[in-house]
């Protein structure tokens, strides 16, 4: 008999290794199973119960700052200082219709304290936001794209010649988007200057510019839009949207 045909006919290993190993197996496979399914909640958890959480809180402050709205406004010429708009509930409403995601809550600052509650925040840094009713500046704005809301999920369908409007108390700013860059480093502050690098915009003016992650359930770049003011409306009685909104 040859060497290799002895090898062939080596015996079996005893049923009792076998046993052990059919039990590893089957014990290796069971935690596979668990840990995709704590996988599979944690990623539902992340991506929809956020969502559901963050959106029911954004919705209350919304409502109490619709109310705060209701009670009688400052008297004609008494100074108002910006910081004083910055109450604790937000300061306007953002409606993007290419969107299709409803009203958004505005709030100060772009750390994920403040994004995590399902709003949009403007930045205080590194380069300061401008505010929709100062003559010229960029009022620049961050929001997640997945989770916590995901008020800006759907940036991608946002193209030139869409309108973006920002609601405050008493006036409608109606802006253009007029640039989009799909892809930068998360670390590229240019595009929230005054005046956005990339933009295609040389000269001060005053616009808007909507900041998120991408690709979508990542955070390795930034999508950026670009928008600017084309007039404002002041807020009936009945609060009656600019046709842009309805």
């Amino acid at each position: 008999m040859s060497r290799a045909h002895r090898r062939a006919a080596a015996p079996p290993p005893p049923a009792g290794n076998r046993g052990l190993i059919a039990g590893f197996l089957s014990l290796l496979g069971e935690v596979m199973i668990t840990v995709g399914l704590v996988l599979g909640l944690f990623v539902a958890y992340s991506l929809w119960w956020t969502n559901v959480l963050a959106d029911r809180q954004a919705s209350e402050r919304g409502d109490a700052i619709r109310e705060q709205w209701q009670a009688p406004a400052p008297a004609a010429g008494a100074p108002v200082e910006p910081g004083a708009l910055d109450v604790e509930g937000g300061v306007g409403f953002l409606h993007v219709p290419a969107m299709k995601n409803g009203e958004v809550l505005v709030k100060k600052g772009t750390d994920p304290d403040v994004l995590d509650d399902g709003v949009a925040g403007y930045y205080t840094q590194p380069v300061k936001s401008a505010l929709p009713w100062e003559t010229k500046g960029n009022f620049t704005l961050a929001a997640h794209r997945d989770g916590h809301g995901a008020k800006f999920h759907n940036i991608d369908k946002v193209k030139n010649g869409d309108a973006i409007v920002f609601e405050t108390r008493d006036t409608w700013y109606v802006y253009k988007v007029f640039a989009e860059l799909r892809q930068t480093s998360k670390y590229n502050t240019d595009v929230i200057n005054p005046v956005p690098k990339e933009s295609g915009r040389t000269a001060p003016g005053r616009y808007i510019t909507l900041t998120t992650c991408t690709p979508v359930y990542t955070s390795k770049y930034r999508y950026v839009v670009w928008g600017e003011l084309v007039r404002t409306e002041k807020v009936d009685g009945k609060r009656t949207p600019p046709a842009e909104l309805r």
